[in-house]
């Protein structure tokens, strides 16, 4: 799995998802800025374990990780037994992944490649991981086909929600990025819209869930994670995380 046709076209390269992740420094400093700190570290709590959830059994199962960038998710996955290949269309993310993967002695295969276009035969994996990633690709609707097209049984997608105050953060980035600003412009979904995209190759979807009403960067800046969790809980209580919840996994099975 390597680069070649099934990297972005020139015109596609100069989208700010491949320029901010060609970044080395930005490779190497991910997981600080991502899971660094209290919440960053409930962060990745709750990722390894809505994967555990979403994928068991995982001993022998062979599971596409897409997107996997510095392979936190691989990892996750690799501990628990499944064999895991890990796509990125960065290579600087890659080296990063490759060196942690190797830091553990995880057997994980990496390779440089675009969701747009996996270099993966029809159904060939049991399961595809895509996390972080359709919300930033340059045509979504393009990489859920191909995330589709490649799982045999189950995909794992997650999206920033419409109806979440990512909305208002997603609208604030567009406006810098067109100003010029260098920053991540990322788009929300709507959850039927991905239920409807899901469905047109041939999945339904199993299970939802959602992480957070309030902004993942207020509680970052709150810092405290049993606060964190006890304003959310109380949020969930009276019905806001179904309503307005965000990043939204979905689980979808063939």
């Amino acid at each position: 799995m390597t680069a070649g046709p099934n990297m972005p076209a020139s015109r596609d390269r100069a989208h700010y998802s491949y320029e901010h992740y060609a970044d080395q420094d930005i490779a190497e400093r991910f997981d600080q800025l991502r899971f660094g700190g209290p919440i960053g570290a409930l962060l990745a709590e709750t990722q390894a374990r809505l994967l555990l959830d979403a994928l068991a059994p995982l001993e022998g199962a062979v599971v596409l990780d897409v997107g996997t960038g510095t392979a936190r998710g691989a990892l996750t996955l690799a501990r628990a037994g499944a064999r895991v290949v890990g796509l990125d269309a960065s290579m600087e993310m890659l080296r990063v992944g490759r060196a942690r993967a190797a830091a553990e002695a995880a057997a994980i295969a990496f390779g440089r490649a675009d969701a747009q276009a996996l270099p993966v035969a029809d159904r060939s994996v049991d399961a595809v991981v895509c996390l972080r990633l359709l919300m930033h690709v340059v045509d979504w609707r393009r990489a859920v086909g191909e995330l589709c097209r490649v799982a045999r049984r189950r995909v794992v997608l997650d999206f920033p929600s419409a109806r979440s105050a990512a909305a208002l953060e997603s609208a604030a980035r567009r406006l810098a990025r067109a100003a010029g600003r260098r920053v991540e412009a990322y788009r929300v979904m709507s959850e039927r819209t991905m239920r409807r995209e899901l469905a047109a190759h041939g999945f339904r979807v199993t299970t939802v869930r959602r992480q957070f009403v309030l902004p993942i960067a207020l509680h970052k800046a709150l810092g405290r994670a049993g606060v964190t969790q006890a304003v959310e809980r109380g949020l969930e209580a009276v019905g806001l995380l179904r309503l307005v919840g965000s990043p939204v996994t979905m689980v979808a099975e063939r």
